[in-house]
Formats: C-alpha cells, structure tokens, sequence
C-alpha cells in the first residue's frame, strides 16, 4: 500500500468503545467509531477525515490546535506531505477581524496600488467557488518560525489566546501583542454558517471541534502518496489509519454526527 509514513507505527487509542454513546454536545446518540474520534481528539491525538469524492478527495490528519507541540508538527510533516494549515472558526475569524485573502486581492483599493492582483485573482477554482485562506502567522517569540517548536508555539497559542479572550479585552491589541505577519502558520477561516453552507475541510476540520466540544482551531495537513503526485487514495488513507489505531471519519459522517 502507498503510504507516506515514515517512523514506526503508534496506537495512539487506548480505550475500546462498545455500543452507542452519546457526545457531550447533544443527545443524539453516536457511531463507536465517531464517538472514539471524539474521545481521541479531545485527548489530542489526530484523526483522519476525508472530504468527498465529489469534493477534493483529500484525507487531512488532524489535531486540536490547544494540543499542538513540537511533536505534531513533525508527525504533520512526516506522514502527510502535505501543506500545514491552521482552521479557524468563523467566530474566531470574527474576533481578530482576520480578512479573507481573496477579498483583499479583490478590493479596490489594492488592485488599484498593485495591478499584478487583478491577473492573480481566484476565479478557476475546480472544487469550490471561494478560498478559505486568510491572513498567515508567526508567534512573536519565535525565530523563523518555520521549526517544529516554531510553529507549535503559533498554533497553540493562537487557539490558546482566543479561549482566553474576556469580554472586557481587546481582541485585537491582544493578537497583535502575541502574533505578526507573514508567518509559518497558513490560516484558513471557515465559512459564515460552517458545514451548512460549505463542506471543506476547513470546515469539517472546525466541525470536529465542535462536535469534541473543544476550541474551534485545529491544526492538519493534507495526506499525499510518496512520490507527491497525487493525494493519498482514500481506501490506503483508511488503511493506514486503521494499521496505526487512529480514527477515519468521512464529512458525510461528521456532517451526520453535527445533526446538518
């Protein structure tokens, strides 16, 4: 089987799960296996979740950003091959007013000052109509940023921060405190409306978090075949997960499991 791994196996699940439980978020009562992705997840250890066929037909491995150590960084890098993203909730993106980058090469303004954005514009996309790719970030105590500590600094902290947030602060002053840009850490911001208005894995990856009941910013990277020319099939996805006791989820089954 095709497959990017490249360390030795991990079991990362402990407990067996026997039956249908109910999450935590609601009463509906859960698959085991959804329910032993939410229990893993809310440990911090990853999940596989694959999109569509008819979508991307992409598996991410995914963790929760508050988990992310140096550790996770290097997994991401070493098993995946693909690119490392950081999935924000739309009410995170709300409260550091982090723009889409599609709407600042589409405005006015900018393209009027830099001519090159009005011939760089995203209006071919094959799989979906819009990008979800927002400003990208550094932690401020970082060097380059680019290193494993590096970036599992930005992304702990960053989904630290917003779960700190009072009502009285400054949402702003304290990110830019804290975070610069450019950085190491690409940022994709869910859609207004999640999963009921787009199905990618930005937003599938938001919607594990919610359905772990954890913090809405997950850290992942997109699983490729070994020779990076296309995505890892999802039936050797499925297996590689399987053969490492880390849990597979589809979106039509997270979709299911949020009551959408």
């Amino acid at each position: 089987m095709l497959t990017p791994f490249r360390h030795p196996s991990q079991n990362y699940l402990k407990t067996t799960i026997v039956g249908f439980l109910r999450s935590n978020q609601s009463d509906r009562l859960m698959e085991p296996h959804i329910e032993a992705a939410v229990a893993a997840f809310r440990l911090g250890n990853p999940v596989c979740l694959f999109d569509a066929e008819n979508r991307e037909g992409e598996t991410d491995l995914l963790f929760p950003g508050q988990s992310a150590v140096a550790q996770t960084m290097r997994q991401l890098r070493f098993d995946c091959g693909g690119l490392l993203f950081l999935a924000i909730g739309h009410e995170v993106g709300e409260a550091f007013q982090l723009p889409y980058l599609q709407d600042l090469h589409t405005d006015a303004r900018l393209t009027a000052d830099h001519p090159v954005l009005s011939h760089l514009q995203t209006d071919d996309l094959q799989y979906d109509t819009r990008s979800a790719f927002t400003l990208s970030l550094n932690h401020r105590d970082t060097f380059t940023g680019i290193t494993d500590r590096d970036r599992a600094l930005t992304t702990r902290r960053f989904a630290e921060l917003y779960a700190e947030l009072k009502p009285e602060d400054d949402p702003l002053a304290a990110l830019g405190k804290e975070f610069r840009t450019p950085g190491h850490i690409p940022v994709c911001r869910e859609s207004e409306g999640g999963l009921k208005t787009r199905q990618g894995h930005t937003e599938l990856a938001v919607g594990l978090a919610r359905l772990a009941g954890m913090t809405p910013v997950v850290i992942g990277a997109e699983m490729l075949q070994p020779d990076g020319d296309l995505a890892l099939g999802v039936d050797d996805a499925r297996v590689w997960a399987e053969q490492r006791s880390i849990p597979f989820l589809t979106g039509a089954e997270l979709i299911s499991a949020l009551g959408l």
